[in-house]
């Protein structure tokens, strides 16, 4: 590896790969392939485009779309010319948007559709320095200040037949330290802030990521995390391009589970919750099984419980207990395998607290989750799991040249090349995050195991302190509860009160499924949560969840809600975080009456 770029990077990869497949997308039914050598192509014409249009360095161009090929197109034509990047998440409304494009400075927005091209025309004319839109979807509105994707390709070929364009050209002056992209944090609470990441900061991490967790050139990702997102575009994105890997892109977040069938990745990226989700499924399903299916079943998680104690480790069961597995794996693990494509070697999980229970079970099943962390401002990956030893409960084994040391009050702080340059614009907010020495605070609490694996217990905000003066971590307490297959969020309250308590937004899909099962009548969500048969059932969930928790951290009393916690309403972060202090203004009424007896 001889690059310290993005740029670098890429030329270097679709140079060495030319004829092998890196992208597909499924256009009317069948997945489009581009090879490494069309994708350079494809970029070198859109960033001559882009240089025709009078972007130059340090110029910022806005990205606004799912992941699909147009978004690395974009994402590396911006950067092959020197300007930088900003993420947008799709999901974000209008008001939301016109805030970050015009806190960067934003002169471009590249939208994926109609519906997203909408949300800019909202506001542009209300954005002195937003001088237009380019449309993925080849809408072309001159009057409008709208130019199709492919006018900026046909004017990219124009300009190189001009002027000699060529990337390598227009890269060779980008230095490591260079701005590469702006993030915008989503913040629990305030305006977001926008995250400097240099080449350099993304560039270490794909080196020390890939020096723990070995991705290959014959690997398979499947991407549908958002690309807008620092965990998918460093870990899928420019790892999978640096090693010539392919990527297919997901149709939508609800086609996951048939793409992992079409598509057979080996490697698939994701947050907690997904995993949660097929957990439930599997368990739903079983236990609707007859009674000899449903032996075997657990006969086999038993035999996989057993079996984990090596397979964490890296290496296989021998003896009776390997002759087991190895039945259990074909009665019932292979069958589980076969639903995610069946050639899958691990799945990657961040972006949130992994669920240790929800791990072990896959584990048991010989499908490794590698657990990582990182935030955004760290580029993202501190630390990892790896093949060889992966343990539920921490975060893995710090990755090269990142550093580690924890405060006196427990706060995790970081320093290394990951670390970025600072918050766009705002000084106040970068010097109050890295002190004098380098390090970055992370905000999270935490501490080593006898491995020197680290481990996240809270956020450094969040600690409840009780009326009886007990500190509690909220975290592991919303997580034990959302493993709960009739739970979508919970949030745990008790700050200056006597007692822990928890708002929870049911998962109403399982909840009237079961309704229904169970022949209650309702005529809304609301009469639902108010039959006395659900409140049983609750009763039942919360104190199965709060059985490994010490009485005083146990939730005692809940409210049901029945609307979830959405981005539209503020609830959420787009990374679907529940923003506490939101929450708990929104529903105050109702966690005044858990307390009021």
């Amino acid at each position: 590896m001889s690059y310290t770029t993005i740029p670098g990077m890429f030329l270097e990869s679709t140079k060495t790969n030319k004829d092998k497949p890196a992208y597909f997308e499924k256009i009317d039914g069948e997945w489009k392939e581009y090879k490494f050598g069309e994708v350079y192509n494809i970029v070198e014409k859109f960033a001559a485009g882009l240089a025709s249009l009078g972007l130059k360095t340090d110029d910022k161009v806005a990205i606004q779309a799912h992941n699909c090929p147009r978004w690395a197109f974009s994402d590396y034509s911006i950067a092959c010319i020197g300007a930088v990047s900003v993420t947008v998440y799709p999901t974000l409304i209008a008001p939301q948007i016109k805030y970050i494009i015009d806190d960067s400075d934003t002169q471009y927005v590249i939208t994926q559709d109609q519906s997203q091209t909408d949300k800019i025309l909202e506001f542009i004319q209300d954005s002195p320095k937003l001088k237009g839109i380019i449309a993925m979807d080849n809408t072309h509105d001159p009057a409008k200040n709208i130019i199709s994707f492919e006018h900026i390709m046909e004017l990219g070929e124009k300009y190189i037949k001009n002027t000699g364009f060529t990337l390598e050209k227009a890269s060779k002056d980008i230095k490591p330290d260079d701005l590469l992209t702006l993030i915008y944090t989503s913040g629990t609470t305030g305006n977001p802030k926008g995250v400097m990441l240099s080449h350099n900061n993304l560039i270490s991490n794909v080196i020390g990521g890939g020096k723990v967790i070995h991705f290959g050139s014959e690997d398979t990702f499947l991407s549908f995390l958002p690309l807008s997102h620092v965990f998918e575009r460093m870990s899928g994105h420019y790892t999978g391009l640096s090693l010539g890997a392919k990527t297919y892109y997901a149709e939508s977040v609800d086609t996951i589970g048939d793409n992992m069938v079409e598509v057979k990745p080996t490697i698939v990226i994701a947050v907690p919750r997904v995993f949660e989700k097929i957990n439930a499924k599997i368990i739903d399903k079983v236990s609707g099984d007859p009674a000899i299916r449903q032996k075997i079943f657990w006969w086999a998680i038993g035999v996989g419980k057993e079996a984990a104690k090596f397979l964490t480790r890296g290496k296989k069961p021998t003896g009776m207990l390997g002759f087991k597995f190895k039945i259990a794996d074909k009665l019932v693990f292979s069958k589980l395998k076969a639903k995610v494509g069946g050639k899958l070697r691990f799945f990657v999980s961040g972006g949130a607290p992994l669920s240790k229970e929800v791990g072990e079970f896959f584990a048991s099943a010989n499908i490794p989750i590698l657990e990582g962390y990182g935030l955004t401002e760290t580029s993202p990956v501190i630390s990892a799991n790896v093949e060889e030893l992966f343990k539920f409960g921490t975060v893995g084994a710090l990755i090269e040249k990142v550093e580690v040391k924890i405060a006196d009050d427990g706060e995790i702080l970081c320093k290394g090349p990951n670390v970025m340059l600072g918050y766009y614009k705002n000084p106040e907010a970068t010097k109050e995050a890295i002190d004098k020495d380098g390090w970055f605070h992370t905000g999270d609490i935490g501490k080593f195991d006898e491995d020197n694996y680290l481990m996240v217990t809270d956020r450094k905000k969040s600690i409840l302190v009780t009326a009886g003066g007990k500190n509690i971590a909220p975290a592991p307490l919303e997580i034990a509860l959302t493993s709960s297959k009739y739970i979508e969020q919970a949030l745990a309250i008790g700050d200056r009160r006597r007692f822990v308590s928890a708002l929870i937004v049911p998962s109403f899909e399982v909840l009237e499924e079961w309704a229904k099962e169970k022949g209650i009548d309702y005529g809304n969500r609301q009469s639902l949560l108010d039959n006395h048969k659900v409140h049983d059932l609750f009763d039942a969930e919360v104190a199965k969840t709060m059985e490994k928790f010490s009485r005083y951290e146990q939730i005692k009393e809940y409210a049901l809600l029945s609307k979830e916690w959405t981005i539209e309403s503020g609830e959420t972060t787009p990374k679907l975080s529940v923003k506490r202090k939101v929450v708990v203004n929104n529903y105050t009424k109702e966690i005044e009456g858990i307390y009021a007896d």
